[in-house]
């Protein structure tokens, strides 16, 4: 119990990357390049899904935890990232900036609590956490509804559902990328390693294939 997560530092506001360089902790310059975090203020702002509220993260990370206690799951930081980017239809994405920062103040206020399992980090609600989740589950059921249209409206900022796909999925392989730098040890890294040069080489695999229906 107690952990510090990396990247607590991060600043806190999910849809604004640093503003003034590169803060202790926080990805890269080139990583915030690839996924347009910076140089956002000159780029013309792309239609996004429901504005969040900064609050929404904590609940959102509440009712995460509690629906995996029920399935008797254990779960880590990038696996909570995952599950609210399903939970929203992939509408919404929250960075490890504002997701680590918030399971650390939930620690401190004595609703959340983590293990090191097997060299795995996961987190878990404590009894006082669920009591909170029970007693306010008509908040934990809202943070998702205004992503409820999201599965009606698959077509976004022009973009083919697939290609809008693929960059949210860009984003969590990078979030998982990210912590297995910050947080894994030799051997991980090793096996993260090979996942990514095979990764690479299935991906040429398929560009080298053509286009469907260009064969």
């Amino acid at each position: 119990m107690g952990h510090s997560w990396p990247g607590a530092d991060w600043p806190q506001d999910d849809r604004h990357g640093p503003r003034h360089g590169r803060r202790p902790g926080g990805p890269p310059p080139w990583l915030g390049d690839i996924l347009g975090f910076v140089g956002a203020a000159q780029a013309p702002a792309p239609q996004r899904g429901p504005k969040v509220r900064r609050g929404d993260v904590r609940t959102a990370i509440i009712d995460v935890l509690h629906r995996a206690r029920t399935a008797e799951e254990p779960i880590n930081g990038y696996q909570v990232i995952q599950e609210i980017s399903e939970l929203s239809n992939g509408e919404w994405r929250p960075s490890p900036g504002s997701v680590y920062p918030t399971i650390q103040q939930l620690q401190d206020e004595g609703l959340v609590e983590s293990d090191d399992e097997r060299g795995r980090r996961t987190i878990r609600l404590t009894d006082s956490g669920v009591a909170w989740a029970e007693a306010n589950a008509d908040e934990l059921s809202s943070v998702w509804a205004p992503f409820a249209r999201a599965e009606d409206e698959p077509v976004r900022s022009g973009q083919p559902s697939g290609q809008a796909d693929i960059k949210s999925e860009i984003g969590q392989v990078v979030s998982a990328v990210w912590q297995l730098t910050t947080q894994g040890s030799d051997q991980q890294k090793k096996a993260a390693l090979d996942a990514l040069v095979d990764t690479r080489r299935r991906l040429y695999g398929i560009l080298a294939d053509g286009r469907d229906g260009e064969r």
